[in-house]
Formats: structure tokens, sequence, C-alpha cells
């Protein structure tokens, strides 16, 4: 039974709640969510904002969430990178790890609803897209980053993206097996790919100025054990402002509240729920009385950036991370295995 989550004295279930509605007051009719009033949506973020709603139980506005996806797929299985509120597209590029993650967010969904109704009705949108991704591999097994829209593809893949997608294609292999439609050659993608993620650094096009590249790899669990600590607690100096948060790049003193939540996340993944616990806690300087999150704040002038933007994606990582260090809801062994798994 999903509980919504409630850590005493960092985010109470109330505010998990108020959060969430805070979200699913920026969903259009058509299913869309933005991620801020008048603003854009990409598919990725799109579903962690569908799973935040999941977990504090506002399971409608979630479906529709996903039914949006399935109405707007391409007929290659893809999403355009960037929407509009008015349905046009603002970016007609097509990225790989963007279109792989509504296979979290469907098994993500299952866990927290147990609709199998429901999974039946998303499986075709999830098979189609996971096979566009496995499409733009590599020889190596990493997939491409992006496509242009006249199909003139990237040369070279992502560390952070390619994480999420061996992540993605792991959910995607447990809704397989669900439906009993198996499809092993998933699984076997996943596998070469979180292991190209682990120990072949040099297979990625190098990032290391983005915080994602630091911690991605534990949190989609492509890391774990000793390998995993020791990228976490190396990484530490260069991203984490103590008391503070996450630095979105390594160069410049710019907190940002879902990389903060996210590599809190990734602290609970290996079992670290203490640090876990802080890095939530330094969100809080983010949060606004309507339970929405500032997406950034310079230090030390206060400066919040974008000026004056709330984000959705951002109030979505703050409940994905309260879920990860509670274990409140049945989808919270999406990111953080449990000793029951």
């Amino acid at each position: 039974m999903s509980r919504v989550p409630d850590l005493e004295g960092v985010l109470s279930a109330d505010e998990v709640v108020q959060t969430a509605e805070s979200i699913a007051a920026l969903q259009l009719d058509t299913g869309m969510i933005p991620w801020f009033p008048g603003g854009h949506c990409d598919p990725w973020n799109h579903v962690e904002t569908a799973m935040a709603l999941d977990v504090a139980g506002l399971h409608g506005p979630a479906e529709r969430a996903y039914e949006w996806l399935m109405d707007i797929q391409l007929p290659n299985g893809s999403w355009w990178n960037y929407y509009l509120p008015d349905g046009s597209v603002e970016e007609a590029k097509l990225d790989t790890n963007v279109c792989a993650y509504i296979a979290t967010g469907v098994w993500h969904h299952w866990l927290c609803t147990w609709d199998r109704g429901f999974v039946d009705h998303l499986w075709p949108t999830v098979q189609r897209s996971l096979d566009w991704v496995l499409g733009m591999r590599k020889p190596n097994g990493t997939p491409l980053w992006a496509c242009t829209e006249d199909e003139r593809p990237w040369d070279y893949a992502l560390l952070t993206g390619s994480s999420s997608i061996s992540h993605a294609l792991r959910c995607g292999t447990q809704l397989a097996e669900l439906i009993n439609e198996p499809r092993p050659e998933w699984t076997q993608a996943s596998a070469l790919l979180a292991d190209v993620v682990a120990n072949q650094p040099d297979a990625f096009e190098p990032k290391d100025r983005w915080a994602m590249d630091w911690y991605y790899p534990v949190l989609t669990g492509c890391m774990t054990g000793e390998q995993a600590k020791t990228r976490l607690s190396d990484g530490w100096s260069t991203f984490a402002i103590e008391g503070l948060g996450i630095r979105c790049v390594s160069d410049e003193p710019w907190v940002t509240a879902s990389e903060t939540a996210e590599a809190s996340i990734a602290h609970a993944a290996i079992g670290d729920v203490s640090t876990a616990t802080d890095l939530l806690a330094w969100t809080r300087p983010h949060r606004r009385d309507d339970g929405a999150y500032d997406t950034g704040i310079v230090y030390p002038s206060l400066v919040r950036f974008p000026p004056d933007e709330t984000s959705a994606y951002t109030g979505a990582a703050v409940i994905l991370a309260a879920d990860a260090i509670t274990g409140a809801s049945a989808a919270a062994n999406v990111f953080v295995p449990r000793p029951t798994d």
C-alpha cells in the first residue's frame, strides 16, 4: 500500500501533496505539463512530473500526462524535444534519453496503482519508443545522443543520457514480463549499456562540468556497491556547496534544487540515507509558500535564476527524493532497491 512520503523536519506529507498540486495546476487540457505557466515542455521532465503526481496520490492527472505522450508520439516511436502549450514544436530534435524515459514512468505508475489496464493501454507506446532508441545505437551499444529533424544524427553518446536509458530499458523489461511479452533484447541492451557506463568513460562525450554526469550513473544503478560510493565521494567537493546544495555546473555557484534532489536520490541508492536527507533539506530555501520550487539560487548573492521562475520538474525531483529516502510509495524501489526486493 502506497503512502505519501513524510520526512520529519524536512518535508511533510502535506507539503508533498501541496507541491504535487502546484504541478497539477500547470497541467493543460491536453494533459501536457509545462515547466511553468506559458512555458515549454519536454517529454523527459514531463514523465518526471507524472511520477511525482503518482507518489502524491494524484493518479488521474498522472494518467492524463501519459496519455498526452501517447497522443503525440511520432510514427517512428519518438517525440520532439520541446513542445509549446499550443501543441507546436519548439525544437525539432529527437533525443534518445528524452524518448526512453516513458518506460520508467509507466513502470513507476504500475507500482503506484497496480492498474494493469493502463499498462496495456500504454504498452504499444513504450514498445515503439524503446525500439526507436535501440535503433540509434552505435556498435559499442551506446545510443547516439540525438538526431535532427532531417534525421542527421549526432556522432556521440552522453553519459547521463545513457545511464538513464539503461535504467529505462530495465523498467521496460519488467513491463514486458508483466504483460507476458518478454523482450530479452532490452535486458541485454540495458546490461551492456550499464557496463559501458561503469567501465568505459571514454565512450562518452566529455561533460565533466555538469553535476548530472557525476551522480547519474549511481542514481540509475549503472554503478553500484563500492564503485558507486567512491564515485559520489570523489565528486562531492566539486559539486556540493556544504549546507546549500549541488551546483548544476562545477565552475559556477549556481545551486539548483533539482540537481540537489537527484543527488539525494543517488545517495539514497547507495544506502547513505543521512547524506540523502541532508541534501533534501538543503532544497528548503527554494520552496515557496504555494509548494512550488525556485529552479536555482546563486550564492552568495541569493539571486534566483532564472528570475522569478519556479519549475514543475524541480518540485517533482524533490517529491521523488523524499520517496526514495522514506520508501513510502510502492514505487520507491524504482531508484532505491529495498531489502525485500
